[in-house]
């Protein structure tokens, strides 16, 4: 991969940055879900992953699709909810609230840095224009 052009710097942070904002959508419905025993289908909601690809364009990355958790949801024994089963036991959301938790830590981070690679970006146009001063 060789990045071309005085833009592929910020093409790079760029993509990063709309990568990582996305993720945190995802991650978002997740911890907002977490709870949702009936996602109009009749089942409990179903934890999202996004997943990415990188972006020959611009030597970044993208977004390639937002697929859903094939993993089996938590069973939590509940036999007064009106969602109980014979056996009294709740079918729960498959999202793991810590783990969603240290996502975003992640997410966030990734987010803050390609922000500072264009902060540091900027930094530079400005010292050089000041030098051609």
């Amino acid at each position: 991969m060789e990045v071309d052009g005085i833009f592929g710097t910020i093409d790079i942070a760029i993509s990063g940055l709309r990568a990582q904002n996305k993720q945190m959508e995802v991650i978002t419905s997740n911890v907002a879900n977490a709870q949702t025993t009936d996602a109009g289908n009749g089942e409990p909601y179903r934890r999202l992953e996004a997943k990415f690809k990188t972006d020959d364009e611009t030597g970044g990355v993208s977004l390639d699709e937002v697929m859903a958790d094939k993993s089996q949801f938590y069973r939590v024994y509940d036999p007064g909810n009106p969602a109980a089963d014979e056996e009294g036991y709740v079918a729960m959301p498959n999202v793991n609230l810590p783990v969603e938790m240290m996502n975003l830590n992640l997410a966030t981070r990734a987010y803050q840095a390609n922000a500072a690679i264009l902060r540091r970006y900027q930094q530079m146009v400005e010292t050089a224009l000041e030098l051609l001063r």
